[in-house]
């Protein structure tokens, strides 16, 4: 389960960012996972629970914002959604495409007190 070891890195960071900024704990966190980011969200709230346990986010508010996949076709240029890493063009249904967004995941923004 690689959503735990995601989990404890971002208490890591939110870790750092609390000591540096002489703060008890984490109030609020926003956090983006893309939904081609490979990450089980079922799996994630589970190893959320258990990895914050006497951290600094144990009573922060957690955002999570899912950008949508969108890739653009190599041979057509079209721009399309996408749920897969291998779905085709629509237009042209080529496999050749180039993702645009949908991988992303990181620490957008602390809230700390």
């Amino acid at each position: 389960m690689h959503e735990l070891s995601i989990v404890m890195s971002i208490v890591d960071i939110a870790t750092k960012q609390t000591q540096q900024a002489n703060a008890q704990e984490v109030e609020e966190i926003e956090l983006v996972i893309g939904e081609l980011s490979g990450v089980e969200m079922s799996s994630f709230d589970f190893a959320w629970t258990q990895g914050i346990r006497n951290s600094v986010l144990e009573n922060a508010r957690r955002e999570i914002i899912r950008p949508e996949g969108m890739a653009r076709c190599i041979d057509c240029d079209a721009e399309f959604k996408i749920h897969q890493f291998f779905d085709p063009c629509p237009k042209c249904n080529s496999h050749f495409v180039s993702i645009l967004q949908g991988k992303e995941m990181r620490v957008k923004s602390l809230v700390v007190k």
